[in-house]
């Protein structure tokens, strides 16, 4: 019988991103980088190669995290303070290539140990029986954690056969984030997405059906100038078929090194500002209707961090919170724009008797902001972000 192929171990890993709702998640390995990586968005994962990681050696990392956890809650009661002098002891005790797992292991306990990510880009591509192993292997060693969440592709859960997909969710897997990113079909060709709006309302419904939460990633921005309402549209039509958990809110940054970023400079692709993105916004969640998710801004990219709510009841909010921006003079739109960037602000409520003011105002003398050039600053400056 031929022995299974799996890669060597080279210790304990850790993927390069998670979503900002995971800020206090264990990051545990299952795949590195994503499978797909042709989005034209996108640079996180270029120039690196795909590869799953065996069930022995994911194994292997949850065993170490388990044993050092174990270590530091013999010294370290929970609330309680501990001083460098005993962190310091504890990680000279570890062999240099498991303290990035130490490292792990400390701050998650910090953190409370309630929810732990899968990483990187699409966890779910894993053969169903070798993630049900890996999740079961988790909640033994950490019978405690209420959520266990992981990235996954529309076109990746939509080709999952439903009983597999509820045994995932049944041995612990309870929330997936997912880069719908929109639902336009023109948009989500142009930008290579590997998906259309069909595949993902399919997986959408198949994550919901399973008793999964659901998070959808939308990219305001994403169309251009050109199809900015039919990005707007589409994307509200394709989120009232799923009536996912949370909408979350990325607006787009374009980076250099993508192929966006080639766009832009070749004139393919006109990136929408940030008044027009606002509008394009407001369009979408003016356009939810019959669904009962949570909306969430809750990224630095975003103009608005304030708009956070649940529909229906707190849609008018969130609208009223963008039309706050347009009634603003022109000089002070301008200021909250680059003071929003600089982390001053989180709505335009924010600016009323702010103490940030004066600075916002030195920054935009020193770095020369004018009505004329406010977009490429804006553009620079999130680029810092992504």
């Amino acid at each position: 019988m031929k022995k299974k192929k799996t890669d060597n171990y080279k210790g304990f890993e850790q993927g390069p991103i998670r979503p900002p709702s995971e800020a206090n998640s264990l990051l545990i390995r299952l795949t590195r980088n994503c499978p797909w990586n042709n989005c034209t968005f996108c640079r996180v994962y270029k120039k690196r190669k795909f590869s799953l990681r065996s069930v022995e050696n994911i194994t292997r990392d949850i065993d170490f995290l388990q044993s050092y956890i174990q270590k530091i809650k013999e010294i370290v009661k929970p609330g309680g303070f501990v001083d460098n002098q005993v962190i310091n002891s504890l990680y000279n005790d570890f062999d240099k290539k498991d303290r990035g797992a130490f490292n792990a292991a400390i701050n998650w306990y910090a953190s409370g140990m309630k929810s732990i990510f899968l990483q990187d880009a699409n966890s779910l591509i894993m053969k169903p029986d070798d993630l049900v192993s890996v999740l079961e292997h988790i909640k033994k060693c950490f019978p405690e954690v209420d959520r266990i969440t992981s990235y996954a592709r529309s076109h990746t859960i939509a080709r999952i056969k439903q009983d597999d997909l509820q045994r995932i969710a049944d041995a612990g897997l309870n929330r997936i984030h997912v880069g719908m990113e929109s639902g336009s079909d023109i948009v989500l060709k142009k930008i290579k997405k590997g998906a259309d709006k069909a595949t993902h309302i399919k997986a959408g419904l198949k994550v919901k059906q399973a008793g999964m939460e659901l998070s959808e990633y939308v990219m305001p921005g994403l169309g251009g100038i050109d199809y900015s309402i039919e990005h707007a549209l589409e994307t509200a039509s394709a989120l009232n078929s799923i009536n996912p958990d949370f909408i979350r809110i990325r607006t787009l940054a374009v980076t250099n090194g993508t192929v966006l970023a080639q766009e832009v400079k070749s004139g393919e692709f006109e990136k929408p500002n940030d008044a027009m993105m606002a509008k394009e916004l407001r369009l979408l969640i003016e356009s939810l209707d019959g669904i009962d998710s949570y909306i969430k801004s809750d990224h630095i990219l975003n103009l608005f961090e304030t708009i956070n709510g649940k529909m229906p009841e707190d849609k008018e909010k969130m609208i009223g919170i963008i039309d706050r921006f347009f009634e603003l003079e022109p000089e002070k739109r301008i200021l909250y724009q680059v003071g929003r960037r600089m982390g001053f602000f989180r709505g335009p409520d924010d600016m009323d008797n702010s103490p940030h003011i004066e600075r916002v105002k030195k920054a935009c003398t020193l770095y020369g902001v004018t009505p004329e050039n406010i977009d490429s600053v804006i553009d620079e400056l999130m680029k810092r972000f992504v």
